[in-house]
C-alpha cells in the first residue's frame, strides 16, 4: 500500500517539485515513502564483539538484492550533515529481502561510532545500489578456500552463506585473521557450520595474543595447492600481499581473487611532488611531506584518522583538504580544489598541504 501511494503521489508532484526531488516531500509523510531513492530501515541491533556493531536493515522496494561479495553504500545524517560509507552485507545473496551490515567502530570513526552508539530500531538509512566486482562465478568451482582478515569477513561470509544456502557439495575452507578470539564476529555461526556443514572448515588466526599469527603459506597451502581450487579474500592490505606472494611463489596466482579490493601498481611520486609540510589542521601537527599517503603521515604524526579499507573503496578516511595540492596514488591524477573532501588512504601531499585532520 505505502509503495502505491508513493508512486500516486510522486505521479503528482513529479513535475512541479521544485526546487526539491519528490523524495524529499515524501519523506515529510514517512521516511519509508519513496519515489526514486533507496532506504532502509533498522530492524534489529546487534553488539557481537566489543568493536563492532551488526545492522539488520528492511530496505524499500527500489532494493535490487546483492551479490555475495559486492559492496552498498549506507547514508546517515550526523548532526545535519549526510555521511555516506561503503559496507558489504553480511547475509546470503539475495534479490530482495533484509540486509546484514557488520560495521567495524574505529576509535576515531566518525560514522562507525554513530551507528554503533546512536543509531537504534526504527531508524532510517538510505542506500546505494549494490556494486562491486568481487564475486563468486555463475558456475560454482569444485573447492574453494575464503581467506579474510579483521572487516574483510562479511563479503566473504557472504559467500560462505550463501554456499551454504545453496547445498554446495565441494570442500569450503574459510580462513579468518583477527586480533584475539574475542574480535572475531559471527564465531558461534561459524563453528556450529563447521559442525554442521559436511565439507566446511574453519581456520582461525590470532595477531595480538601472546603467540600471534600471521599469514604463513602453512595456514592454506593443503587447499590451495589442490587442482582447482579458487581462492577469495578480503582484508588489510598486508594479508592480501602476502597471500598474493605466496601465490607468485607457488604458481597459483591465477586463482585468487579479490580484485575488487586491492590497488594495483600505485603511481609513484615525481621528485618535484615530494617535500613541503604537510599541516593537520585540526590536530595542531605539523610533518614534512616524505611522499607517502596522507592517512601513513598522519599515523607516522602519531595521529588516528578513522580508516576502513585502506585502499581507496570504503570512504571511511574522506577528509577536507583545505589547501594545497594532492596526488590520487591509484590514477596520478593531481587536484587542487580547496575545501574539498579526499579520501586520505589513496591521496599524496603534493608540496604544501591543509587537511582538516
Amino acid at each position: 500500500m505505502a509503495n502505491r501511494i508513493a508512486t500516486l503521489v510522486g505521479s503528482l508532484i513529479e513535475a512541479t517539485a521544485t526546487p526539491y526531488p519528490v523524495d524529499r516531500y515524501l519523506e515529510f509523510i514517512d521516511p519509508m515513502l519513496t519515489w526514486r531513492d533507496t532506504r532502509a530501515k533498522v530492524v534489529d541491533i546487534r553488539r557481537q564483539t566489543d568493536r563492532s556493531t551488526t545492522l539488520t536493515l528492511r530496505p524499500t522496494h527500489q532494493w535490487k538484492g546483492h551479490t555475495a561479495g559486492q559492496y552498498v553504500e549506507v547514508g546517515v545524517v550526523i548532526n545535519g550533515t549526510r555521511h555516506r560509507r561503503f559496507y558489504s552485507p553480511a547475509n546470503a545473496e539475495a534479490q530482495r529481502g533484509d540486509i546484514e551490515l557488520t560495521v567495524a567502530v574505529h576509535e576515531n570513526g566518525l560514522v562507525s561510532n554513530h551507528l554503533r552508539s546512536n543509531v537504534r530500531v526504527g531508524d532510517v538509512l538510505s542506500l546505494e545500489t549494490a556494486g562491486g566486482t568481487f564475486a563468486l562465478p555463475a558456475q560454482r568451482p569444485a573447492e574453494i578456500v575464503l581467506i579474510s582478515g579483521g572487516s574483510g569477513i562479511t563479503p566473504v561470509l557472504s559467500m560462505l552463506r550463501t554456499l551454504v544456502s545453496e547445498g554446495h557439495t565441494g570442500p569450503i575452507t574459510f580462513v579468518h585473521y583477527a586480533r584475539s578470539p574475542q574480535d572475531v564476529p559471527y564465531s558461534v555461526e561459524l563453528d556450529a557450520i563447521a559442525r554442521s556443514v559436511p565439507g566446511v572448515e574453519v581456520r582461525l588466526h590470532y595477531t595480538r595474543t601472546a603467540s600471534p599469527e600471521h599469514f604463513a603459506a602453512d595456514h592454506i597451502n593443503d587447499v590451495a595447492e589442490r587442482d582447482g581450487a579458487q581462492v577469495y579474500m578480503c582484508g588489510p592490505a598486508a594479508l592480501m600481499s602476502a597471500v598474493r606472494e605466496y601465490a607468485d611463489t607457488v604458481g597459483i596466482s591465477d586463482r585468487i581473487h579479490s580484485e575488487a579490493f586491492t590497488i594495483e601498481a600505485p603511481t609513484p611520486a615525481s621528485a618535484d611532488q615530494l617535500g613541503g609540510d604537510l599541516v593537520f589542521a585540526k590536530s595542531n601537527v605539523t610533518a614534512e611531506n616524505d611522499g607517502r599517503t596522507i592517512l601513513e603521515q598522519a599515523e607516522a604524526a602519531g595521529l588516528t584518522p578513522e580508516f576502513g579499507c585502506r585502499m581507496g573503496i570504503c570512504f571511511s578516511c574522506t577528509k577536507v583538504r583545505k589547501t594545497g595540492t594532492t596526488r590520487n596514488v591509484v590514477t596520478g591524477d593531481l587536484d587542487s580544489e580547496p575545501d574539498k573532501h579526499i579520501q586520505i588512504c589513496v591521496t599524496a601531499p603534493c608540496g604544501d598541504v591543509e587537511i582538516d585532520v
